[in-house]
């Protein structure tokens, strides 16, 4: 941690030198007045980093210039980046995932993105080279504050709760066009099967806030049979994704989002028909779950498939 980081940590986020819009109550801000293509200052990015925990999710609008170098540079600033464990990294670039439109995908369910690994992703950058004129925004969910407003009832009963998350799980509302580009999608996605067990309930290490980790990737929760888990996860999610705790972003090329993987879930809105939507994304490196008691996330099961 650098020494901005350890004064900025802390700081009042109305102190920060950062010019900020909140764009809702409880998650989500707008960063004006920088230029992500620049090499920002060691301030600069403790001050964003700071923002970050506060908001969950930034976002600059008109990062016209910011290309795939520029992309995986600012990802390092952050931290160790890393690429997606199954999918390949997009057409020159180290290690940043494409999400195009073209390709029949569309992430239009709540998820936290790859917690079917033990440390699973802690920030995400994405960037919006093509956006559709109307439709394809994206959402995001506060899961901190969700915890924060269960019921205390639900908190009893999910504080010492565990889930498996895993890869292989039902892709029919991800991939929602039936080709053949869809299906060898589907195939890519699940060359190898992870399984993982994590708390339901993390603690953050940065923030320590308490956290919810549920979302798609959750098979079931552990020592509850599949029809109780699905019930208690359609409760957990109905919860997370309250209005209250949620930021609508639209979309216009050029815009980046930058948000914390570890207290938020997003989905896209697969509302734009035959319009072109394209984005990259890079990941930084997380570290595995703490649950309230101390104990750590784990991968349980790795199965590399042979697709050939």
């Amino acid at each position: 941690m650098t020494v901005y980081e350890k004064n900025f940590l802390n700081l009042p986020i109305e102190n920060l030198p950062l010019d900020i819009i909140p764009v809702a109550g409880r998650i989500g801000a707008e960063i004006q007045g920088i230029n992500l293509a620049d090499e920002l200052s060691d301030e600069d990015v403790a001050a964003i980093r700071a923002a970050l925990n506060h908001h969950k999710v930034i976002f600059f609008r008109g990062q016209h210039n910011f290309s795939d170098a520029e992309h995986e540079r600012l990802a390092e600033r952050f931290g160790k980046p890393v690429a997606h464990p199954t999918v390949p990294v997009a057409e020159g670039s180290r290690y940043l995932l494409e999400l195009d439109s073209r390709e029949g995908y569309a992430a239009s369910t709540w998820h936290t993105d790859v917690t079917f690994v033990d440390s699973y992703p802690a920030i995400s950058i994405l960037r919006s080279i093509n956006a559709p004129a109307a439709g394809g925004d994206t959402l995001w969910a506060n899961t901190a504050s969700a915890y924060d407003n269960l019921p205390t009832p639900l908190k009893s009963l999910v504080d010492d709760l565990w889930a498996v998350h895993s890869n292989d799980y039902d892709y029919s509302e991800i991939f929602h066009k039936n080709t053949e580009l869809a299906k060898e999608r589907r195939k890519e996605f699940t060359s190898t099967l992870y399984e993982t067990h994590h708390p339901v309930v993390h603690i953050h290490p940065e923030t320590q806030e308490r956290n919810l980790l549920v979302g798609h990737f959750v098979k079931n929760f552990i020592g509850l049979n599949q029809r109780d888990s699905q019930d208690l996860i359609r409760i957990l999610q109905e919860h997370i994704t309250r209005p209250e705790n949620t930021v609508r972003w639209r979309w216009q090329a050029g815009d980046v989002a930058i948000w914390d993987n570890r207290a938020t879930q997003h989905r896209a809105i697969a509302d734009f028909g035959t319009q072109r939507r394209t984005l990259r994304r890079a990941t930084i490196a997380g570290t595995p779950t703490v649950a309230i008691n101390g104990k750590q996330g784990k991968t349980i099961s790795i199965n590399h498939r042979f697709n050939g």
